[in-house]
């Protein structure tokens, strides 16, 4: 069989070989200068492209000219542009094209500006592009669908097509059933070289345009093996598809959440996986094409926490993008209220030696600033399943000590200047000592608190830092201006 449903869909094109996705730099290339431009010229979209296009749909120029002016970009790069355009321009773009517009765009788009054009898409031509993508790239696009909307454009797909897509919207999001495709290659497991390859050339049968790997199924349609196509290549005609192939393959259950499916790939270096229902029958495959994307979109997602936000907010109106900023911001207040009020409790002491107000900010910023190293690698740890009950221990030990033997290196420093600066030794050995304790805190306090966290079943992303924050901060006004009210007054 050459796939699980009945006739495969036409595929979007395949993504260019190294391109980032959505249009970004490489990482670690610089957004600009000579050597972006550099790469821009050979690979991405130039400026002069978008300001021809700019130009030509505020001119309202026929529709023709624009499909002539974007006509050689490949869909990432189209996705880019449209990216670049302002909203109105990128739905006049879109509209102007109408049919001509290359659908694979949509799988490269960021997801508000995908969500801005489907708004003024038809349920027709919403079929159309489901119908053109690749199927883990439809159910992409039908599962950001209103519920009506979504049921509007399953209604207009062929019957075939329906079926697999309900299934697949049916299982849990961010899992392996959402990601998968359906378009894969399957032999039977008694076959020969020969006949694999006899069946590949028949023009009758329609294979999927790219495809990494065959899967070796048994009567019941579980897979048995992997059969890699340059194993194929390089075999004789006679020998047994058993014989070569890769037994036990890594299947992947349709269940299985997307960050465990990253996991599984960067840690076997798979290119390809079957993915399976809960039987062990055949229901798709998942590519490393696919999973990177996942790696990607799970990387933003944890930087976006770490920073209060939830959603990339870059093409969003005021609006939305203020909403989005607001509540995290809030929780933010509330816990400077908190370190507030710590301060207020030595009231006294600060309006008697003014150089504790002048000092306190430096014990709490250096105590968030090593606690964010921390939290960083343990947040980073966690996610790729490094940081476990295992070994927990043994980490939060080495981070204390971390902070402690830091601590000990940046209380001499600011011992020391703190004594030249108001010329006091007593003052220098009370912010010495505060230091020492808030960063020790800080250590300890960066690696509980993740583990704490997804202890209890959230994601350590979200609120790691707010926690961190509160804590160093707390501890250090607490420390510092206790210790100086004891001693100094």
């Amino acid at each position: 069989m050459a796939e699980v449903e009945d006739k495969p869909r036409p595929e979007g094109d395949p993504p260019p070989e190294g391109r980032p996705p959505e249009g970004r730099a490489p990482e670690g290339r610089a957004a600009g200068g000579e050597e972006q431009d550099a790469f821009d010229e050979l690979y991405g979209l130039d400026d002069g492209t978008v300001e021809a296009v700019s130009g030509a749909v505020d001119r309202e120029e026929p529709a023709e000219a624009l499909r002539t002016l974007v006509e050689p970009l490949h869909a990432a790069d189209l996705a880019d542009l449209l990216e670049r355009l302002t909203p109105d321009r990128r739905v006049a773009l879109v509209r102007a094209l109408g049919e001509d517009l290359d659908y694979a765009v949509f799988s490269y788009l960021d997801y508000s500006v995908r969500d801005e054009l489907i708004a003024v898409l038809t349920v027709n031509q919403l079929a159309a592009i489901v119908a053109d993508l690749e199927s883990d790239d439809a159910v992409d696009l039908l599962e950001d669908l209103k519920p009506k909307k979504q049921q509007a454009v399953l209604r207009a797909v062929p019957a075939a097509d329906r079926a697999f897509y309900e299934r697949s919207l049916s299982y849990p999001e961010e899992s392996a059933g959402r990601l998968m495709r359906r378009e894969v290659v399957t032999i039977p497991n008694f076959w020969t070289v020969g006949q694999t390859i006899d069946y590949m050339r028949d023009k009758h049968i329609d294979l999927p345009d790219d495809f990494y790997n065959i899967i070796v199924v048994d009567p019941a349609f579980r897979p048995t093996g992997l059969l890699q196509l340059s194993r194929l290549l390089r075999s004789r005609r006679k020998v047994a598809i058993a014989s070569i192939m890769e037994a036990e393959p890594k299947l992947i259950p349709a269940e299985m959440d997307q960050e465990d499916v990253a996991f599984l790939f960067r840690q076997y270096g798979l290119v390809e996986a079957p993915v399976v229902e809960e039987s062990g029958r055949l229901i798709g495959v998942l590519t490393v094409d696919d999973v990177v994307d996942v790696m990607d979109e799970e990387h933003e997602d944890d930087i976006l926490k770490l920073g209060g936000l939830r959603a990339d907010d870059f093409y969003s109106d005021v609006f939305r993008t203020t909403r989005l900023r607001f509540s995290w911001l809030l929780v933010n207040l509330g816990t400077a209220i908190v370190a507030s009020l710590v301060i207020a409790l030595f009231e006294d002491a600060l309006s008697q030696i003014v150089a504790l107000a002048v000092l306190m900010p430096i014990v709490a910023s250096m105590g968030g600033n090593a606690g964010t190293q921390t939290l960083t690698v343990a947040v980073r740890a966690l996610a790729v399943n490094e940081l476990t009950a295992a070994n927990a221990l043994r980490i939060v030990w080495k981070e204390v000590l971390v902070g402690g033997v830091n601590g000990i290196l940046f209380a001499l420093i600011m011992g020391l200047v703190a004594w030249y600066w108001f010329g006091d030794p007593i003052l220098g050995a009370v912010i010495a000592f505060a230091m020492i304790a808030n960063l020790l805190i800080a250590g300890l306090a960066g690696t509980l608190i993740p583990l704490g966290i997804e202890r209890i079943g959230q994601d350590p992303a979200v609120a790691s830092t707010v926690f961190l924050t509160t804590i160093t901060d707390v501890v250090g006004f607490f420390v510092f201006l206790g210790l100086a009210s004891l001693v100094l007054l």
